[in-house]
């Protein structure tokens, strides 16, 4: 059922098997995932099934530099489904190589493997309305399946990897109908958590104190409670929740908050394929199953241990948008109407620069000069992405000189210092607000360059293409734009070792019983993918462990999820 916690009784305490904290697509993917299995669950969600300003600016906090991170409340959303109400889909699960200790990667390695993930991934992409879980070309597409780039074969640089798309789905929407009927989910919308009250001894959780924008105030006592409430504010109420433990929850080691991760991102270079047009598949593809996916390039896994490279793919993209030398009526019309277009979508048509009258007038005459192409796509779009169930991921033009730009996408290696701390700021709730000091290294950058050179070299090898960039500005043109989107990850990583660690392998965190973390919080380091499938296959593999914890001994496996 879901009720509105306004309706809860003052001061009351519910009682419960398992609190989830967080309505989002972890959150909403372990509570699925425990329904049916003999055990009562509390969802907690702060929004409601809309945005809501008052609740959003709960969000709001510091930046220490706005030109590498984006303001604390973007790429957030406070309400039924969270950050999936504005994803764009793009789903791919970790490589095997990013659950390894890695001697290129400082503070690399994860408590369990890629096999350990692996049976969970399949009703990941189920959730996640992305297909089957098939990320190979030949398997997903079929073995006709034309190549990326005919003509080019490379045992160093893999171009048959896939990432697919979600509708995008919203797991609020979608999910709405199986969270009111469940007669063992609460879910409880308007709910605040504003604290982690410990027993004395600091062992276990006794409750958790719940408010309302409203004034209504209640406590959750369960036997397992579990934060899923994203990688920026996991930390922040494990920080803020000081009564017993002074340093925050699970922070015995100054680690909550630290090594946090997004992902080193921008358009690259100039690379030129030999041969026609249509010999190169930039686009999107549709598998069997009417599953949009897209091919990139990525340095196998062999070749990075060989040359000490973090994971990272490239996607062949157009020129930069913001440029008006691209002669692109598209391009241009979407320069135009950036400002009609959300933050999340338009930040990347605004280059830090105020453009003069004379950009603004370039871009015009694009629009003007390019009719055929302007009509063409504003048809697509409307039909396939306005209207649509099953939305066109993005935009994707004709090419017709076989000029691309490479869009690189890549992980970020851990760094203690990058960090989120508490301000002595207060949010209309009393909780205290956010600090986030984003920092990268030069040692991502650095890869970055090796990881292009690798396939500089393997297209000239080839004979198929030719990629030129400049290194003195790789730099620039990774950090444009800052961290990547809102791919907020590790602030409560996962490890053996409680001193550089805040979760264990079953995300239980260390010195707390029965207090658990479900979300991109817990991984220790962020791949070159989105985080979104890997951390619903996170939760899944959570949601088995604690319905063999708490629950009866038939109760051992996830539904959907073979024992």
């Amino acid at each position: 059922m879901i009720l509105d916690a306004d309706t809860v009784e003052h001061g009351a305490c519910l009682h419960t098997d398992v609190c989830v904290v967080g309505g989002g697509a972890a959150g909403i993917s372990l509570a699925l995932a425990l329904s049916g299995r003999g055990l009562s669950i509390v969802l907690l969600e702060s929004g409601r099934m809309a945005e809501d300003a008052a609740t959003q600016a709960l969000y709001a906090g510091e930046v220490a530099d706005e030109r590498l991170h984006s303001p604390a409340d973007k790429y957030r959303q406070r309400c039924l489904g969270g950050s999936t109400a504005t994803w764009g889909g793009r789903s791919m699960p970790f490589d095997p190589i990013d659950f390894e200790t890695r001697s290129q990667v400082p503070a690399s390695g994860w408590p369990i493997s890629y096999e350990d993930l692996l049976p969970f991934y399949p009703q990941a992409n189920a959730l996640a309305e992305a297909g089957r879980f098939a990320y190979d070309a030949g398997e997903a597409l079929g073995a006709t399946a034309p190549p990326l780039v005919r003509g080019f074969a490379s045992d160093v640089v893999r171009t048959d990897g896939l990432e697919r798309f979600s509708c995008p789905t919203n797991f609020g929407r979608r999910y709405e109908r199986r969270l009111r009927v469940a007669p063992d989910i609460r879910v409880l919308l308007g709910a605040n958590c504003t604290g982690i009250a410990l027993r004395p001894d600091g062992r276990s959780v006794r409750e958790l104190a719940v408010a309302t924008l409203a004034g209504r105030r209640f406590r959750v006592a369960a036997r397992a409670t579990v934060l899923a409430m994203g990688g920026l504010e996991t930390a922040r109420l494990l920080l803020a929740s000081r009564d017993v433990a002074p340093q925050g929850v699970g922070n015995e080691h100054d680690v909550v908050g630290r090594y946090y991760m997004c992902h080193i991102a921008g358009n690259v270079g100039t690379l030129v394929f030999n041969g026609r047009p249509q010999d190169v598949r930039h686009g999107y593809e549709i598998t069997p199953e009417g599953i949009y996916c897209r091919r990139r390039l990525a340095i196998v896994p062999a070749e990075q241990r060989r040359h000490g490279l973090a994971n990272c793919v490239a996607r062949l993209h157009f020129s930069r948008i913001t440029d008006p030398r691209h002669r692109n009526g598209v391009l241009s019309g979407l320069f135009l109407a950036r400002k009609f277009i959300s933050y999340e979508y338009g930040k990347r048509l605004h280059d830090g620069n105020d453009p003069t009258a004379g950009v603004y007038a370039r871009h015009l005459w694009n629009v003007v000069t390019d009719p055929f192409d302007t009509t063409t796509f504003l048809a697509h779009w409307v039909a396939r992405r306005t209207l649509a169930q099953r939305k066109f991921p993005s935009v994707i033009l004709r090419n017709r000189t076989n000029r691309f730009s490479l869009e690189m996408h890549g992980e970020q290696i851990p760094r203690a210092d990058s960090r989120v701390t508490l301000t002595e700021r207060t949010d209309a709730l009393g909780l205290p607000r956010l600090r986030i000091d984003w920092r990268y290294s030069r040692e991502d950058i650095e890869s970055m360059g090796r990881t292009l050179d690798l396939i500089a070299q393997e297209l000239e090898r080839s004979g198929a293409g030719r990629l030129d960039y400049d290194r003195a500005t790789l730099e620039e043109d990774l950090l444009r734009f800052g961290a990547y989107g809102g791919h907020h990850i590790g602030t409560a990583r996962m490890g053996s070792d409680p001193r550089t660690s805040v979760v264990d392998a079953d995300c239980r965190v260390h010195s707390v019983d029965n207090l658990f973390v479900a979300g991109s919080a817990a991984f220790p380091t962020s791949s070159q993918a989105n985080p979104t499938l890997t951390l619903i296959a996170l939760a899944l593999r959570l949601g088995q462990h604690l319905a063999v914890r708490l629950g009866p001994a038939q109760a051992a496996h996830v539904p959907g999820v073979a024992p």
